[in-house]
């Protein structure tokens, strides 16, 4: 891949999208201006891309607004063969897009392929939603047919973040449009290829309609223009915790539903019966994986007493022998974290919670954005490095001795997103499961998981909720319910 641009005729040709935003079908140059797209391994200008502004957002949401009416009124067959036609799309360019995923996100190869699995799954699944029963027969005291049905909302708008940006814009937009919305979509500004140039290419070539899909990327000002805009009457945000909170007031003094997928802070608790060569395997994937920039990451290792000092020198042993460097330019198991900002901020937390008490086992250091990962043992309840998220690969380990203290210590924490238990006792770890509110459990796995049929959301500081996976999770999200009576005569009242 170049760095100014791809071969040309290829899907991503960085000379159509080069400083300009995609508006009612045209690449046109955003009202902010552009922005470099950076490759975090190297420092290199991948591409300029556009910036929207507010004037874009209106002019965006104008025309979702109209084009939505006829692409809701399509036969279902004809929105089902779109998205059919854009999982397909996703498999015939996953190489190529794949390419952006290492080099912008910072994506070790096969975190890349594994989001285009799911991308393309997302729209496959979504292709089943434009058949699916949306409605329901109510009885009724009068005599009168009465009907709930469930219809689009409008406009959506959909807000992705940086870190997983295919998958974490495909999970709602793919859905949304399948009911028979049009879609506002506002990817992170440093991922704008990944997550949105590559969404509406393919959308494009799949045959979406002009208008149906917008990008509009940009920064806060964009999210609170979207957010306030009357034609968009749904946000889907993911994101952090405290960006979220102000998303949800927002919409609320707007009167909109948001859906908010939040930030993490997953307990992995091992049980004494726990076989501790697999439990570390599995909190390697789970605290390492893409630096840790994934809101499910394992954050807080509960570990019994019994396998404890075993569990943290066979973690420290794997985190040091685990190689850092450019995913583009061979084979890693890290690559770099997204920026300067969030490396600095993971190096505090480290620091902190040392200073605080906790045993430092492996790594705390860096090169440029390569985080090496890192282990903390002891780490003192009250360190941020523990019970905050942390987004970077930091596993903070703490013993227990009883499973009454193993759930107060992973229900102590405000997140509650996922939660991976270890154990011998299979229907033990379920019980131990039903005692810890979380959104998602995984008994004998690690706590990064993701298919697209299952319903996806936390509880607490991590979202409102499963709005993500399954149809009725997808079809709750993205429409509204009405109520329709019909009579065979009109009725008579005594006034």
């Amino acid at each position: 891949m170049s760095t100014t641009a791809t071969t040309s005729g290829t899907l991503l040709d960085a000379e159509v999208f080069a400083g300009r935003i995609f508006l009612d079908g045209e690449w046109v140059v955003g009202g902010a201006g552009e922005i470099a797209s950076t490759e975090p391994a190297t420092g290199e200008t991948l591409s300029m891309v556009g910036m929207a502004d507010a004037a874009d957002v209106t002019r965006a949401a104008e025309g979702a607004a109209r084009a939505q009416k006829e692409w809701a009124a399509l036969p279902h067959p004809a929105r089902a063969a779109v998205l059919r036609r854009a999982g397909q799309l996703w498999e015939e360019h996953a190489e190529e897009i794949s390419g952006w995923n290492i080099r912008e996100v910072g994506a070790i190869p096969p975190l890349a392929g594994f989001a285009l699995h799911v991308t393309a799954a997302e729209c496959y699944e979504a292709s089943s939603l434009p058949s699916a029963p949306r409605g329901t027969v109510l009885s009724s005291e009068e005599p009168r047919l009465s009907l709930a049905e469930q219809m689009p909302v409008g406009v959506v708008g959909v807000i992705s973040p940086f870190n997983v940006p295919l998958i974490l814009g495909i999970r709602a937009v793919a859905p949304a449009l399948a009911l028979g919305n049009a879609v506002l979509l506002k990817p992170d500004p440093r991922t704008v290829v990944t997550g949105g140039v590559s969404m509406v290419r393919i959308f494009e070539e799949a045959g979406l309609p002009a208008g149906v899909l917008q990008l509009v990327p940009g920064g806060a000002e964009v999210g609170e223009a979207m957010i306030a805009d009357p034609r968009v009457r749904v946000i889907a945000f993911t994101g952090s915790t405290r960006a979220g909170r102000s998303v949800g007031e927002q919409a609320g003094r707007h009167l909109k539903r948001a859906h908010l997928e939040l930030g993490g802070n997953s307990a992995y608790i091992v049980r004494a019966d726990a076989d501790v060569d697999k439990a570390v395997n599995l909190a390697t994937w789970g605290a390492f994986l893409h630096q840790g920039q994934i809101c499910m990451t394992v954050g807080r290792h509960i570990v019994h007493e019994s396998v404890f000092d075993e569990y943290v020198a066979k973690l420290a042993a794997k985190a040091e022998s685990m190689h850092v460097g450019d995913p583009a330019a061979g084979q890693v198991h890290l690559g770099p974290l997204i920026d300067e900002v969030q490396r600095d901020r993971v190096h505090t937390l480290v620091q902190d919670a040392v200073a605080q008490g906790a045993e430092l086992k492996a790594g705390g250091t860096y090169d440029r954005l390569f985080y090496r990962p890192t282990v903390l043992a002891n780490t003192p309840r009250d360190a941020a490095a523990y019970c905050d998220e942390v987004f970077g690969p930091v596993a903070s380990v703490v013993s227990f001795s009883t499973d009454d203290e193993a759930v107060e210590l992973a229900t102590e924490s405000d997140y509650g997103l996922s939660l991976g238990i270890v154990t011998a006792d299979v229907f033990g770890g379920l019980e131990l499961a039903r005692r810890i509110p979380t959104g998602i459990v995984h008994i004998n796995d690690q706590t990064v998981n993701d298919e697209a049929n299952a319903p996806f959301g936390g509880t607490g500081s991590s979202g409102t909720g499963s709005r993500h996976g399954g149809a009725q999770a997808n079809i709750d999200a993205f429409t509204e319910t009405r109520w329709i009576t019909m009579r065979r005569e009109p009725g008579q009242y005594p006034l």
